[in-house]
């Protein structure tokens, strides 16, 4: 089979395309022939050998895949041959990714995609809206009628985390760039702001004068000093971005155990089965009833993998870059 693999972690230019043996699944694993997958900065982080995980190589990248079962191990029952599936967790931890004609995904990692939904649509959608569900619903416990600051609103995280979050019901805050304002307001946001203004903070300050309940910087530059004044009492914040950050962020405790407020890290990749398997049942309702969407900037061949990467750390796509065999 064809795939793009790498033989050690580094730049784009360690990323290969080529053949390599269609592997088999074992007892309990599903074979999944590729529809779509699209690139995301975790990709980058474990082709690079920023995120330590276990690369066994060669080692096929990639992270999500949509596709049809080809092959089942003889423990799998709740998929058949031809059924359209999709996962959100290979190329980490040992998994071999995405990014090749065939995959083999654990059984217990593996979901039914709802009829009707289109593979690169629902590619573009896993991965962030994943994240946004652990990090909403499992860390954050955002409840209707709360208020959230999501910064970063026009990116691939940023538009999920919107979305999830009028699906809960809260009201949502965001900062985003002048052409990102629109596509925001589309997906929930009440107030869009932009990132460049000066006064930014002043105006959450404003739109929320009884303080925000969860803030989420999906921009990676965790602007502590400036938000946590912001918060409301018990408020919740969330950190998952900023890996490769140049400047050290600085955390004012005070504003912390005074206002009782906590901190949450997380990476969808240390998520367990039963997280992951409680966010595809509700990525499985919205994608049924057409509520997630995503931009796509760009549609890519596998062969053309050390492009997309490429693209990716650049910032020349406009949107999610989906790849197809």
């Amino acid at each position: 089979m064809h795939a793009a693999f790498i033989r050690a972690t580094g730049g784009s230019d360690q990323i290969e395309y080529g053949e390599l043996p269609t592997p088999r699944p074992g007892p309990t694993d599903v074979l999944v022939k590729m529809e779509a997958s699209e690139a995301n900065h975790v990709d980058l982080f474990v082709r690079s050998g920023a995120y330590k995980t276990h690369t066994p190589f060669p080692f096929v990248i990639g992270r999500d895949i949509v596709g049809t079962v080809a092959e089942k191990g003889p423990g799998v029952a709740r998929f058949a041959v031809g059924d359209r599936v999709w996962c959100n967790s290979l190329g980490h931890h040992g998994r071999q990714g995405a990014w090749s004609e065939y995959a083999v995904v654990p059984g217990d990692r593996l979901y039914p995609l709802p009829d009707g939904v289109d593979a690169k649509a629902a590619a573009a959608v896993l991965h962030g809206v994943g994240t946004a569900h652990i990090g909403l619903v499992r860390e954050a416990r955002l409840a209707a009628g709360e208020t959230l600051f999501i910064e970063g609103g026009g990116g691939a995280v940023g538009g999920a985390v919107i979305q999830m979050a009028r699906d809960i019901g809260a009201r949502v805050i965001t900062s985003a760039g002048p052409k990102d304002e629109d596509w925001c307001r589309s997906l929930g946001a009440e107030i869009v702001l932009d990132y460049h203004r000066k006064d930014l903070y002043e105006q959450v300050r404003a739109a929320v004068p009884e303080g925000v309940d969860v803030w989420w910087d999906a921009s990676g530059h965790n602007r502590f000093a400036e938000c946590l004044p912001l918060l409301a009492m018990h408020a919740r914040v969330l950190v998952m971005s900023g890996l490769k950050g140049s400047t050290p962020p600085t955390l004012p405790v005070g504003a912390l155990y005074t206002h009782e407020i906590t901190l949450h890290g997380f990476a969808i990749s240390n998520a367990s089965v039963s997280d992951l398997g409680a966010a595809a049942q509700t990525i499985n309702r919205l994608l049924a009833a057409g509520k997630l969407r995503a931009r796509i900037g760009a549609t890519l061949r596998l062969a053309e993998a050390a492009k997309a990467h490429q693209m990716l750390e650049s910032g020349q796509a406009r949107g999610r870059i989906v790849l197809v065999p």
